[in-house]
Formats: structure tokens, sequence, C-alpha cells
């Protein structure tokens, strides 16, 4: 049996909401299927399979729904990519021009026909019908197969509108094609509606072209990053330079980045040295030196210098893959304030009817004459005018040019549930070591309490030996400085590490132990003669180190880290924003506030343990606050899944951080702002989205159901209908299209 898998179905034939719903609930009542994400803005839906085996079933499920997959089983198999979707999806959308081509040409014959004066009675009508026909049989059959999938199911949705509408236009004309006389005995004037039949089917699919044309530019941001791929490496093999297809580039092999050119794959440098822009991955505009043993990415820009890597991670294990597959996965996601669209959809469709009949009705009963004619009609419009496409696009298109924005800007959300949080967020929460300042801090002086019968080599060789063990960066600081000064660096026995405390373990037979002040104390260690010391130290800014040699204090190692550059303006933009900053460490006091005095944060809460920083965030949800946690991802994950939205920060070469729900590409906090405000804004054009589509559909149907009639004697056309249910959907789209040009 075949392990479980995700697979990507492009589907042809979604309108609106409950396109997806239905297509949706379709999926997920397969045995074999066990997660399905339909997403309308990119007309595809990702499928969590148990047994590739199923994908017979998979295909068949939406076929039976009325929808279309362009793809066989085979090539599900084998697993179809994104650019495969975006394939099908552009030959979806050539067909859907000819479609409307041919509904519009034969509708604008109809409209023009009796005009010639070459016709007229029964000969007219026929040449009408042979006009029409076509319409509905090849251009509209869509509509019909998906309305007649729905009614399958005992559901309705846009086509079923479409489809009743055009229809009941077409079969009352062919009616009056074939008995005219039925009208005329009750002093009727038969006429036809022919052309409001192909002009409703020719609108409707010009706004889904129109629709379709837009939507193609929502995933600009993606396409961008995909085509920062180059498509060829050159290589060496048995000793000779060879161009290749960069698929056939495998881990391990020696490449060669000429100046100018992309770097094709991820690898670490062997020779050479160069600049290298790496702004496409970061943002950040500066290039990056790079020189052997450091790492390069696929996609990024070489300078200058000549470039021989070794290839590590190649196709879609490169950083370039990971980020646009995590892209791609969140802009399928739904955001929670999609639901009330969903909601509103479910009973939208079959309400429309219940009000386009008692449209009907009410016409045909106290109307004035000609009473069956203007129920007709009432009853086409409202049901064409209602159709819930804006509704259904309001939100995925937003999430898509949002999140495609925010991947341009070295901002990966997760979800868009992630983003809705996002934009609610009023407390920004920030951890000093690694994000408020670089994460590499360097060690500086080396004080000796007095009599402690060694000095500063000898304390700075005990402590190495301990902190050699440690991944922290103040022990990496330790041990750097060590082997600078030519110390040797021996190992501890022992070792254990008490994550914000220190370390401690057994060197030479001593016991020996290095950490915060506070932990030492709470060891046992009397560190008085040295309090005076670390006071002065953490009062520069330095992260005092107290040494312990056989449980006494003998020495204070000062650790200094830089702030980020960037780090006070990006505070003073999340300020602007209206947000509350507050900086968590485990520092002391006194070096914390002159960091955070130095970036503009006010509020500071310092010597803190991990279960302490989760205390922090307790407190101040408790009071009512949406809190964002910025941390690196790795020491902070418990406080980054304990916020509300938990935002990681990286060096761009590690995006899938798991415990965050935003992944900033670029170390630092300039992202932080850049993502909160860009969640608003897409959050904003989301509800604005939601507002009209509401606004449109409960201000239309009374019209089309001639409210207006009695006092201005106006019946709106089903032909008008058709156009402002289709440039409705277009309004939704473009408006979201704005998203595009947000600037951080």
């Amino acid at each position: 049996m075949s392990a479980e898998r995700e697979v990507l179905l492009p589907i042809e034939g979604m309108s609106c909401a409950s396109c997806v719903d239905r297509v949706g609930k379709a999926l997920r009542r397969l045995p074999d299927v066990r997660d399905a994400e339909v997403n309308l803005a990119l007309r595809q839906a990702r499928v969590v399979v148990r047994d590739l085996d199923a994908l017979g079933g998979v295909l068949e499920a939406v076929e039976d729904a009325g929808y279309h997959v362009p793809a066989s089983v085979e090539a599900l198999r084998a697993g179809l990519t994104a650019a495969d979707a975006e394939k099908a999806a552009q030959r979806e959308q050539m067909s859907l021009v000819r479609r409307t081509a041919v509904a519009l040409v034969l509708a604008a014959a109809s409209m023009a026909l009796p005009m010639t004066g070459l016709f007229s009675g029964t000969p007219l009508r026929l040449a009408l019908l042979a006009l029409t026909a076509p319409v509905l049989a090849w251009s509209g059959q869509g509509f019909f197969v998906r309305a007649w999938g729905a009614l399958k199911h005992g559901s309705a949705n846009m086509s079923t509108l479409v489809s009743i509408g055009s229809g009941t236009a077409f079969v009352y004309s062919l009616v009056v094609t074939i008995a005219p006389q039925r009208f005329e005995r009750r002093g009727l004037v038969p006429d036809v509606y022919y052309e409001s039949a192909s002009f409703i089917i020719g609108l409707v699919l010009l706004g889904n072209a129109l629709e379709a044309r837009a939507r193609t530019r929502t995933s600009f941001a993606i396409r961008a990053l995909v085509g920062l791929a180059p498509r060829t490496a050159r290589i060496v093999r048995n000793g000779r330079e060879e161009d290749v297809d960069v698929a056939q580039v495998r881990a391990g092999d020696e490449v060669i980045v000429r100046p100018g050119e992309r770097v094709p794959v991820d690898g670490r440098v062997e020779d050479g040295e160069s600049d290298v822009d790496e702004s496409m991955l970061t943002g950040e505009p500066l290039p990056a030196h790079k020189r052997a043993g450091e790492r390069v990415v696929g996609g990024t820009v070489n300078g200058q210098g000549a470039l021989r890597l070794r290839a590590e991670r190649v196709g879609e294990d490169t950083v370039l893959a990971q980020i646009v597959r995590l892209v791609r996965h969140a802009q399928s996601t739904r955001a929670p304030v999609q639901a009330l669209a969903d909601r509103i959809s479910a009973v939208f469709v079959p309400m429309v009817l219940v009000v386009a009949a008692a449209a009907f009705v009410i016409w045909w009963l106290v109307g004035p004459e000609p009473r069956l004619l203007h129920g007709i009609i009432a009853f086409v419009t409202v049901s064409v005018i209602a159709c819930p496409c804006a509704m259904g696009l309001a939100t995925p298109t937003a999430l898509v040019v949002g999140m495609g924005r925010g991947a341009a800007l070295g901002v990966l959300i997760k979800s868009g549930d992630a983003l809705e949080r996002a934009a609610g967020v009023d407390t920004v929460v920030v951890d000093k070591t690694g994000t408020v300042t670089e994460g590499k801090p360097a060690l500086g002086e080396v004080r000796i309490a007095a009599g402690a019968g060694l000095d500063e080599a000898a304390a700075l060789a005990l402590a190495a030996a301990v902190e050699a063990s440690s991944e922290h960066p103040l022990a990496t600081a330790v041990v750097a400085a060590a082997r600078e000064r030519g110390r040797p660096v021996g190992r501890a026995t022992d070792f254990v590490a008490v994550p914000g405390g220190g370390a401690r373990g057994h060197v030479d037979g001593h016991a020996v132990a290095i950490g915060a002040e506070r932990w030492l104390t709470s060891e046992g260690v009397d560190v008085g003669a040295l309090a005076g010391a670390a006071a002065q130290v953490a009062g520069s800014g330095a992260t005092p180190l107290v040494l312990a040699v056989d449980g006494r204090a003998v020495a204070v190692l000062a650790v200094r880290d830089r702030v980020r550059k960037g780090a006070a303006e990006a505070i003073a933009r999340l300020g602007r924003l209206g947000l509350r900053v507050v900086m968590l460490t485990g520092d002391r006091r006194e070096a914390a506030e002159s960091i955070a005095h130095e970036v503009g944060i006010a509020d500071v809460r310092a010597e803190l343990s991990p279960s302490g920083k989760l205390e922090v965030i307790d407190a101040l949800r408790a009071e009512g606050r949406k809190v964002a946690m910025v941390g690196d991802g790795i020491n902070d994950a418990p406080a980054l899944a304990r916020a509300d939205v938990g935002v990681a920060v990286g060096s761009g070469t590690d995006v899938a951080i798991e415990a965050a729900d935003v992944a900033l590409l670029r170390a630092g906090l300039e992202g932080v702002p850049t993502v909160l405000h860009l969640a608003r804004r897409t959050m904003g054009t989301i509800r604005a989205n939601l507002f009209w589509a509401f606004a449109y559909n409960t201000l239309g149907i009374p019209v089309a159901a001639g409210a207006l009639y009695p006092a201005f004697g106006i019946l709106l056309s089903p032909v008008f209908a058709a156009f402002a249910m289709a440039m409705s959907s277009v309004s939704v789209v473009t408006n979201s299209l704005r998203l595009r040009r947000f600037v951080a």
C-alpha cells in the first residue's frame, strides 16, 4: 500500500463559495481522503490521500459534483506540480475566452438581426433560435452541467442561477416560437428573448474571463520567485566543465558560478570570493560577501567574482523551493473570516430562488400587463443578478495577493488563520539576544576577584572548557575568545546546561560553573565579592557571566552583543502602528535596560527563565491583549507557540520553523512591522470585499425584483443584471490586486 501523500488537483468550473464547499465535501466524504483544502482563487485543491490507489475515486467525486480535473490518474500519481496546475489554468482560460467570444458575437447578432428587416414573424424567431442554440449548447454548457451536478446532490450554486435565468428566457422564447397563437389568443405580443439568454451567458462568461485574467496577476509574486531559479548550471564532471539542465545537478556536484550569474543550487563555497546579492531572499539591499566555507542559496545573484561550489541541496530541497512551496500552501488555506461568506453562500442560492419565485408570483398576480412577461423578466433578473461570485472571491483573492506580496518582501505567513490573527495584534514581545541584538556576542574584559589564585588566562581556559559543550551564543563568545587569545580549549566532564541559568562541569578535577549571578546564588555560590564588578559590567550594556571554581566566585566575564542595525527604526515603526513593545531577556536588568534604551523600548522584563517568558506572555493575554512573540525560532520555540502569533526571524536559510506562524527571511526586526502592517491591510481588503459583495446583493435583488417599478417605472433588464453581476466579481479581484502595491 502506498504511503500517505499530498496531491495537487487543478479544478475547472469553480465560480463561487458554494462550488468550493461542494467540492470540499465531495472529497472529504471519501474514506481514503484524510484532508482536502479547496481554493477558489487558485482554482485548485490540495488533497491528502491515505493511498494513491484512491486517486481514481477522487477524480470521480469531482466529476460527479459537476467539475473537471484536467489530469489523469497517472499524472496525479506521478505528482502534479504547481507549474502543471498553472498550465491547466491557462488552458481553461483560453477555452473560456473562446466560449465568451462565441457567446457575445452570437448574442450581438441576435440583437442586430431584427433591426435588418430581413425576417419577421416565425422565420425571424427560427433564425434567432438558430443563433441562440449554440450559445446554450456549447458556450454555456458548463453552467448546465454544474447545475445538474448540484441538483443531484440536493444543492444549488451560481451555475444554478445562471442556468435558470438563461434557461427560463430560452424556454419561454422557444414556446413562443413553436406556439405563438397561445399568446396571441390572450392578447399578448409574442416577443422572444433569445438575445437575453445569449447575453446572460456571454456577459457572465466575460466576467469570468476578466476575473481569470486578473486572477493570474494575483500569483505574480510566486511566479517571480519561481523565475529566479536558473534553468541551467555549469558543473565539473570527469575533470571537464559542462552546462546541464539544473534538474540534473546532484548533491555533491562541483558547480561553477561565473560573474553575474544566478546561483543554481544551495551549496557551500569551496573556492573563490565574491559579493552575492541575496535581496530576493532576505530583502537586504547590500550584497553579502562570500568566501570559502560560507553557504550560498539558489536564485541569488553572483557579483564580480567567480565561485566554485559544492552542491548541498538541489531541486525541491533548495531554500527557494521551500519558500515557493510554503507560500503556495499558505495561499490555499482559509482565513476564519471566510467562514462568514461560506455560511451565507450555503443558504444564499436557495434563498435567491425563493425570492425570484416570489417576484414572479407577485407580478403574475397583481402586476400590470403584460403580467406574465413582467413576472418572467423579474424571475430571470433576480436569478442572474444575485450570483454570489463576488462573495466567494472576496477572501481567497486577497489572501493570495497579500501572502504573495509578503513573500516578495521576505515575509512568509504560513496560513490565512495566522494572517487574520496577526492583523489583530496590539502587543509585540521581542526577545533580546539574536533579535534586538545581532546574536553574535564577543568577550570583552575579564575581571578577577581579589585572592582568586588564578590569572585571566587560567580563568578563561576554565570557562571555555565548560562552555565548549554549550550551543548558547554567550558560550560561543567565550570559546571563540579563548581560541583567539591562544588559550587551549579543553572539554568538561559531567557537563550540564541549565536553560536560563548557565552551565557546569568538571575540569581538571575542579567543579566549574559559569552563568548568571542569580543562578550561581541559587546553586549555593557566594557571589558577593563580585557583585559590584557584575553591576558595573551590566551597567555598561554588557552581560556579566560569573565564573565559580569549587563553589567560589573567582571572575566576571563581560560579554557584549551589538544592537542590530535597523532595530531602532523597526521599534519606531511599531510605535507608529500603535503597538506596544515589550522586551524579554534572561539577562541582568542593567544590561537589558541599556540595550532597550538604545532602541527605544520602554517596557523591559529582565532576568527571566524560559518559563518566566511564558508567564509574561500569559499575563499579557490575560489582560485581553493580542500578543505577537518575536524570536529566533529555536531557543524561543515555547514562547513562539504560546503567543497569539509567533514570528521567527532567521537568516533566510531555514524557512521551516515549525513553532512560528510567520517566518522572516531576514534576521532582525525590520520585517515585524512589515508583516503586521501587511496583515492589517490584507484583512482590511477582505472586509471591504465582503462589504461590497453583500451590499451589491442587498441592493441588487430588490431592484431586480421590481422594487423601483411602482415609483419610477424601472424594471431591470436581465442583460443589465448579467453585466452587473460579472462586474461585481471583477471589482473584488481588482480591489485585491491593489495589495501588490503595498510598500513596507
